[in-house]
């Protein structure tokens, strides 16, 4: 015998050896004996218990998630049931003593009866030869049944022969029981043999089509069956399961999810990915075509990243890849799948996984660093920083060197609502003074009592704008001063608002006004009708959600639930009214008269409508 270990047993060819020499060595062995020393050789030296002894403790250690089988093919003959166990169920000894018994029947002298096999002697003759004698029934249901790529049914077969269903069933036993007692012989060692080999090759996933062009003689054609002879071979490898074109020892589903885990924590380079998928038995020749196959992974700049269904999650993906700060645009083009820049913009916005770097840029939050404000915001933090005043200058040249922001802009802001000058020319913030700050401006109306802001389970408040002609043709509106004020705004201020479509200002003169948000309308494609929930963000960035008109046949407890934001079912009017109850600010123990008050006091008559108030 010129086999050793290693061909006998795939997984320790794929394993890396730093794994296997501490559990495999043997005093009594050579070094990387598994792979230098044939078997009989080995047990003769340490003896067969000893050998089986290391390939169980190995199969414990590093394998123990794998069907016997596929550690130790051969056990799929002598052994069937057993093989499909695992080392996990069965234990270290039970393994050692089935492994013993495959390598104590395999080095058993062959009986003197046995004439000499022909090794020369191609291995598709060797196959055609336990067909060979067989009825043309019992062929057809071999070619067309047991070996053939679309399957006859059983009644299709019964009604060519003029039998019945059970007696192709039969017929079909009995061969099955033929090939299996054919392939226990001394006449079907080679292609046993030709199989241990071929798990080693196709490893634990391999394409199909690899099966086909493993070796020349796959593609020949049978004699007596007209098919190729892979296909009878394909019926040997049990244990692998066909799915979605790739052939996986132990299941599909569970080599994917091991799959997926290694990269659940961060990214990982490709060349790093490969060695870490190899260690599941894929060979590195096949390693990036799998990880492209498994569902929720994905190849980003080289570098393999758990791709969930979340923009969120992807985002950050991305961004982790890159190693710095991208624009909303670049995060779009790089996870190249059809969500709006709008919707990338918001998520950005509200997740605290992000931060705004700069006026186009957003990063990781745990990169740390400053977060990008706003340019009125970031002067604000300027003169903080400056103890209360700062010149114009010095403001300019900090901002324009850390941030894609104009020094004509800076100027501007500088020099506009919400900062004045000192008896130097400095600036500082209006309304204050050298030792301290001014308090905020304080509305005759809260935020809560304002009619059509609602606050979300965030916190944040947003306003809802109805649609009219008016707004689509680019006009601008009113905002109440109570939404305006939670804003940060006070009478003769302005603040601007960043959208993907250009900027949108809303200032306060005679009452606050929001300029035209045609824009903003018209990436959501919205209609007379329709509603948008608007607030701005701490990084001056407005943030949108657009709803279309309610359906006519909308029950109307949902229709006042939808004026308030909330689009899904409720179990009763007592929920409904609990959710329109926080968002105008109410605790949740507030009663449906307290909830209708409040609504009646803030002015939100369509939604007391719906609601019999």
């Amino acid at each position: 015998m010129n086999l050793s270990l290693s061909d006998l047993a795939p997984p320790l060819r794929w394993t890396p050896p730093g794994q296997i020499a501490p559990i495999v060595e043997e005093p009594k062995l050579p070094a990387a004996w598994w792979q230098a020393l044939p078997l009989d050789r080995a047990c003769d030296i340490a003896g067969v218990q000893a050998v089986a002894g290391r390939l169980a403790e190995l199969a414990a250690a590093c394998w123990g998630h794998l069907p016997l089988g596929d550690i130790l093919p051969l056990l799929r003959f002598s052994d069937p049931a057993e093989a499909e166990r695992t080392p996990e169920s069965l234990g270290k000894d039970v393994v050692q003593k089935l492994f013993a018994g495959v390598f104590e029947r395999l080095l058993e002298p062959a009986p003197a009866a046995v004439p000499a096999l022909r090794p020369d002697r191609p291995l598709p003759e060797v196959i055609d030869a336990v067909f060979t004698g067989l009825d043309e029934r019992q062929l057809a249901i071999a070619r067309d049944r047991l070996y053939a790529a679309q399957r006859a049914t059983l009644d299709e077969l019964a009604q060519r022969f003029s039998v019945t269903r059970e007696r192709i069933r039969q017929i079909e036993r009995d061969l099955r029981d033929h090939v299996e007692s054919w392939l226990g012989g001394a006449e079907a060692a080679p292609l046993v043999a030709h199989v241990t080999w071929l798990r080693g090759r196709l490893g634990s996933a391999a394409p199909a089509d690899d099966l086909a062009a493993a070796v020349p003689w796959h593609r020949a054609e049978l004699r007596t069956l007209g098919i190729p002879a892979w296909r009878f071979v394909r019926t040997l490898l049990t244990g692998y399961e066909q799915a979605d074109g790739w052939l996986v020892a132990g299941g599909a589903d569970d080599l994917r999810e091991k799959t997926r885990q290694l990269f659940a924590d961060a990214p990982r380079p490709m060349a790093e990915a490969v060695t870490m998928v190899a260690q599941l038995g894929v060979r590195e020749d096949v390693a990036e075509r799998w990880i492209l196959a498994v569902p929720h992974l994905r190849v980003l700049d080289q570098h393999v990243v758990p791709w969930p269904r979340s923009i969120n999650d992807k985002a950050e993906a991305v961004l982790a890849v890159a190693g710095r700060p991208l624009s909303p645009e670049e995060i779009q083009e790089r996870i190249g799948e059809d969500y709006s820049l709008v919707g990338i913009r918001n998520q950005l916005t509200s997740d605290e996984r992000f931060r705004r770097v700069d006026r186009n840029k957003y990063g990781l939050s745990r990169w740390g660093g400053d977060e990008y404000l706003g340019i009125r915001e970031m002067i604000v933090r300027e003169i903080e920083r400056a103890g209360g005043e700062a010149s114009v200058s010095t403001i300019v040249t900090n901002l324009t060197s850390r941030y894609d922001v104009s020094e004509s802009s800076v100027r501007a802001y500088s020099g506009g609502p919400g900062f004045e000058r000192t008896q130097r020319g400095w600036i500082r913030v209006a309304g204050t003074s050298p030792a301290g700050e001014s308090g905020p401006y304080q509305p005759r109306k809260d935020v809560s009592e304002t009619r059509r802001s609602f606050r979300s389970r965030d916190g944040r408040w947003w306003h809802r704008v109805d649609v009219n002609a008016e707004h689509l043709r680019g006009s601008g509106s009113p905002l109440p001063t109570g939404f305006a004020a939670y804003l940060g705004m006070a009478p003769g201020g302005q603040l601007t608002a960043s959208t993907p479509s250009g900027d949108v200002v809303i200032s306060w003169h005679n009452q606050p006004t929001m300029g035209s948000i045609r824009n903003v309308l018209a990436d959501f494609k919205a209609a007379e009708g329709d509603h948008v929930f608007l607030t701005v963000s701490d990084g001056g960035e407005l943030l949108t959600r657009y709803l279309p008109a309610a359906p006519v046949a909308m029950p109307p407890l949902n229709r006042a639930l939808y004026l308030i934001g909330y689009t899904a079912p409720v179990a009763s009017e007592l929920e409904g009214l609990r959710l329109i109850g926080a968002r105008i600010g109410l605790p949740e123990t507030a009663t449906r008269e307290e909830v209708l008050a409040r609504l009646r006091e803030r002015g939100d008559r369509d939604i007391l409508g719906f609601l019999g108030g």
